[in-house]
């Protein structure tokens, strides 16, 4: 029998396996909520759509996560969050909580050190993320990095194809930066290749945990404040202490994957890193 309806359902959305390591993250940060999970491969990179685009199909997405009972709505996804967050919280709030995805600059920046941020091509040109490092590192060198072909890297799961990704990125990044700001969801989940292929010490900032935390406190509250950005206005503070779960018992469940809007399962690729293993094994959970 499926605790469906006496569990709440989280919905998470991206283009591809970017999701992954954020619904990993909201398990451990709300156990009792069931996941449904919506990627879209036919349209995937996201970053190769126009706006308008990008705006559609996250709408879409949206849609199918709600209408199999989602609760709140996480956009997984730095590229959707800036072209489609607007639209997503303008169609379903304040009935459904809508989470975006944020780089994590602010945390960067606080080191007081010179960092770089890698992030997909549209993501790197948009005004959103010229807007946020202006925001919180205007006096601190920062280098964008187009990340060109990681992403899709990191979805196929071949090494050979990440590590010549990896290594562009690289030799793209100058040696100044001592801190990278991961601005795509994809790329947490092969942040220990990231580490291995600078020949220095590199400190890496990403938003998963940061993200769930918020989700739980806009689960616990109708209301939180927000950037002029149009996202959380602090979802990647440290500083800001979970909501204490240790008691709950971890029964939520992978419950439904939709792929391109209509039900599937979760891709091959997914068993390649750690944490889709760990949600894979959700997935299998039985009463």
């Amino acid at each position: 029998m499926s605790n469906e309806a006496s569990s709440p359902t989280v919905g998470l959305l991206d283009s591809g396996l970017g999701l992954v390591p954020f619904a990993v993250a909201v398990h451990h940060e709300l156990p009792h909520v069931n996941l449904a999970l919506a990627l879209d491969p036919d349209f995937a990179p996201y970053g190769a759509l126009t706006s308008a685009q990008i705006e559609q199909r996250t709408l879409l997405s949206a849609r199918t996560l709600v209408d199999a009972g989602a609760r709140a709505l996480v956009i997984a996804c730095n590229t959707a969050s800036v072209h489609a967050l607007s639209a997503v919280r303008e169609q379903f709030e304040p009935d459904i909580p809508v989470i975006g995805t944020v780089p994590a600059v602010k945390p960067a920046a606080a080191t007081g050190a010179p960092f770089a941020v890698w992030a997909t091509t549209a993501t790197t040109g948009s005004a959103y993320q010229r807007s946020l490092i202006s925001m919180y590192a205007g006096d601190i060198n920062v280098y964008p990095v187009a990340c060109a072909g990681l992403a899709q890297a990191i979805d196929s799961a071949d090494p050979e194809t990440i590590d010549i990704a990896l290594s562009a990125a690289v030799t793209a990044t100058p040696r100044e930066a001592q801190s990278i700001v991961l601005g795509c969801t994809h790329y947490g989940l092969v942040a220990d290749r990231i580490e291995a292929a600078f020949d220095r010490p590199v400190i890496l900032f990403d938003s998963p945990q940061a993200v769930a935390r918020q989700l739980a406190r806009r689960l616990a509250t109708p209301l939180v404040s927000e950037d002029p950005a149009g996202v959380v206005s602090d979802p990647q503070s440290p500083q800001v202490p979970a909501i204490p779960q240790a008691s709950t018992p971890p029964t939520g469940r992978l419950t439904h994957v939709f792929s391109s809007g209509k039900p599937g399962c979760l891709p091959a690729a997914v068993e390649a890193y750690s944490v889709g293993r760990e949600l894979l094994a959700l997935q299998d959970k039985t009463e």
